[in-house]
């Protein structure tokens, strides 16, 4: 089984907010690969790994960095595969250098951006990429979409037994 998502970290220490993406495609079955490459410390790597990737057989790129977020710009400017920015929160600016790094990409170098540490947002943006041209993953994906409804109607129930002196419902 090859993969066809690839999850890109800046460095290791992204992997406790990378993890939710990973699980994401683990449960809708999209075979994936994790990975940590540098902008900064590995640029030939970095290269060598976008130029390469649509040959590779990936379809959809998540890259994930913290600070000047280099990354996700950088393997967009060597794929034409989507790439998808995660801008991670740990730095004394809390993320936001990260997300307006991400954001900011020239005309014709797009990366599609989720919220800061947001990597399951990013997951469910490469499902949905995917879904284009993948029926049962569109399916699967429907049932997952129909699982947050129910989960939020359930939600509904319970806070109806929830008590207090001036609650009217």
């Amino acid at each position: 089984m090859k993969p066809i998502v690839s999850i890109i970290m800046g460095s290791t220490s992204d992997l406790p907010v990378m993890e939710k993406a990973a699980k994401l495609l683990d449960e809708m079955q999209v075979p994936f690969e994790i990975n940590a490459l540098s902008a900064h410390r590995t640029p030939a790597e970095v290269e060598s790994f976008a130029k390469g990737a649509a040959e590779r057989g990936l379809k959809v790129i998540i890259a994930a960095a913290g600070m000047a977020a280099a990354l996700p710009g950088v393997i967009a400017a060597n794929t034409t595969l989507p790439v998808i920015g995660v801008p991670v929160k740990g730095s004394v600016l809390d993320g936001v250098d990260a997300l307006y790094s991400i954001i900011q990409m020239p005309p014709g170098i797009p990366v599609a951006t989720v919220a800061i540490n947001g990597a399951m947002n990013a997951a469910i943006l490469a499902v949905q990429i995917l879904s284009l041209s993948d029926p049962e993953l569109a399916a699967k994906f429907a049932n997952y979409k129909e699982g947050l409804k129910n989960k939020i109607v359930k939600a509904n129930e319970e806070l109806k037994n929830v008590k207090f002196a001036y609650k009217t419902n």
